[in-house]
């Protein structure tokens, strides 16, 4: 059967996937030559939750770090049965160990590119799911890791373990420094949920950080922390003064943060702000333009500005 009809075939698998011929045919799919039939397979084995499949899934995995580049180019069937593995809750050390450390550099028209990432990210997460005492010690080799995804993927790990002994590792992960936004972020975010009374002065600090990215990114912690401190600690930071991009991330952090006190700000700013503060909080509260309650209110504080140019904001982003 060609390549085609086989992806097909799974396809159609999962209709029905814990039924006893659809267990027989994922089974077999697991054992097929071909990377791509086997990364299908391993996603439908993950969501209906064939827990029986573990051990094709172990044994696909070893099949394919043979020879890796030749056999699983993109590294996409080792990518998705570790991911299925770690779904799964499975205790394969083995499987995740050999991820974990995987580095797989394939041609390109440069540099040779390392597709393994992902596959080292999951593996991080397998190894946390299971509990596994070394899971924080090869989290933190991730970290610092060449590849973006595996970074990221080793701190939304920390964040999933819920140990505070990730606490340190992500501090000085920020303080550090990384090359891409998204890291720090990521460390921010995984900070206000792992101890988030601890770590608001801290993410609080990079507030004021010359860099626009990080600023925006510990905004975004604090208000998606929804506690209560973080979003009065929001609303005390804000200054008319603060130059365009700092306010908008501010507010826009505000009105994400779904607080009640934050929404009363965001009002008090449309009512009473001066020059662009009410145009800026008009267009935070914008997301919530199919929320009755808000944009009735909006429209009122508004209309009793009789500010042409703030009608006009308000139809362009409530509508009318």
């Amino acid at each position: 059967m060609k390549l085609e009809a086989r992806l097909d075939a799974v396809s159609r698998l999962r209709q029905d996937p814990a039924s006893p011929e659809a267990r027989l045919a994922l089974r077999k799919h697991l054992a097929d030559k071909s990377n791509l039939v086997v990364a299908k397979a391993a996603k439908i084995v993950a969501a209906a939750e064939l827990e029986e499949l573990v051990p094709a899934l172990v044994d696909a995995f070893h099949g394919f770090m043979g020879d890796s580049v030749a056999t699983d180019k993109g590294c996409s069937a080792k990518i998705e049965l570790v991911r299925a593995l770690a779904d799964l809750g499975a205790l394969e050390e083995r499987v995740f160990l050999a991820g974990v450390l995987h580095v797989q550099l394939e041609p390109s028209f440069g540099q040779p590119i390392d597709t393994a990432a992902p596959l080292r990210a999951a593996s991080g997460m397998g190894l946390v799911r299971m509990n596994h005492p070394d899971a924080l010690v090869m989290l933190a080799a991730l970290l610092a890791d060449r590849e973006l995804d595996a970074r990221v993927g080793a701190v939304r790990a920390m964040a999933y373990s819920g140990k505070a002994e990730a606490m340190p590792l992500l501090r000085f992960k920020v303080l550090q420094g990384d090359a891409e936004p998204a890291v720090t972020a990521e460390c921010f975010g995984a900070l206000m949920q792992l101890e988030p009374s601890k770590s608001l002065e801290f993410v609080a600090g990079y507030l004021e950080n010359r860099d626009p990215a990080v600023r925006e990114s510990a905004a975004m912690a604090l208000a998606e922390s929804k506690q209560p401190a973080a979003v009065q600690l929001l609303i005390e930071r804000w200054r008319p003064g603060m130059d365009e991009t700092s306010r908008r991330a501010l507010l826009t952090a505000l009105s994400l943060a779904r607080h009640e006190s934050a929404f009363e700000f965001l009002f008090s700013l449309i009512a009473q702000g001066n020059v662009r503060s009410p145009a800026e909080a008009i267009m935070a509260l914008a997301l919530y333009r199919r929320d009755e309650r808000i944009r009735n209110h909006v429209r009122q504080l508004v209309e009793a500005r009789q500010e042409k140019s703030l009608h006009r904001l308000l139809h362009s982003e409530f509508g009318s």
